[in-house]
């Protein structure tokens, strides 16, 4: 197996971490438990003590119509499937020009916008024990059963590419900050929004260190340079802990915190 050095300070969406060697996943697919697979880290924190990581080959990173279906390579990032779509006037993913990461991931969560979200169009995944139907899946808000690295997703073809929907899209994600950060910090609970819990309690525009639960949208950790691993911890347990004392409500992490001595409340 092949290893690749990845800075993530630079590399992922929050810019924090060390460098580590990455194991790249081609063809085999042996001992696979050993690893914890990341995409492009648009959503993960990494720790001081990452697990062993392993990223998809660069071979996973395609697109192409076939048999009537949109076939993408679990390593495509959606900025090039969002161009891809409006070349070819394929509807249905104008979500992706405004919603990072790569196929693979966005597929593993669920992403979407509203309603808007990649198992609407989904037919089958291909992981590395064959091919699944939608079907077989079990799926909901932001999250699967998937157990296995997405080697590539079939979704139906319907054109029509609409630049209105890219609109919508933008306007939908400009309440959020430009800062580094690792997205959206805690899934909304059933019927409420995190970013107005965190509020409630007085952790909006909280800062310790170069981290802080941004002035801009409470929901999101940015980074504002140099921001450490701890700081950022340290505000997340923060905000557990408040909300749940003050409303009996356990927010739940969207984002991905891989560190092997890290443990958080919910």
């Amino acid at each position: 197996m092949q290893f690749k050095s990845i800075d993530f300070s630079k590399y992922s969406s929050f810019k924090i971490g060390n460098v580590v060697d990455v194991a790249l996943l081609e063809e085999d697919f042996t001992d696979l438990a050993d690893y914890t697979l990341i995409g492009s880290c648009n959503n993960t924190l990494i720790g001081p003590n990452p697990p062993k990581l392993m990223m998809l080959d660069k071979k996973y990173n395609y697109i192409k119509i076939n048999n009537g279906l949109l076939k993408i390579g679990g390593a495509t990032p959606s900025g090039k499937i969002a161009s891809f779509c409006k070349k070819h006037n394929i509807a249905n993913f104008e979500f992706l020009s405004h919603l990072p990461g790569k196929l693979g991931g966005l597929v593993y969560m669920n992403a979407g916008l509203k309603e808007f979200e990649i198992f609407n169009n989904l037919i089958s995944i291909t992981t590395p024990s064959g091919l699944h139907v939608k079907e077989e899946i079990q799926f909901g808000y932001r999250k699967t059963n998937i157990k296995e690295p997405i080697l590539e997703a079939a979704f139906s073809l319907t054109y029509g590419f609409s630049q209105e929907k890219v609109t919508m899209f933008k306007k939908m994600r400009a309440n959020q900050p430009a800062t580094p950060s690792a997205g959206s910090c805690f899934k909304n609970p059933e019927g409420d929004y995190a970013g107005r819990l965190i509020e409630a309690v007085g952790l909006k525009g909280k800062r310790v260190g170069n981290i802080e639960f941004s002035r801009v949208h409470a929901n999101f950790l940015v980074n504002h340079g140099n921001g450490s691993f701890e700081d950022a911890v340290f505000l997340i347990t923060e905000a557990q802990k408040k909300v749940f004392n003050n409303f009996g409500i356990k927010l739940e992490l969207e984002i991905v915190i891989l560190d092997t001595k890290t443990k958080i409340l919910f």
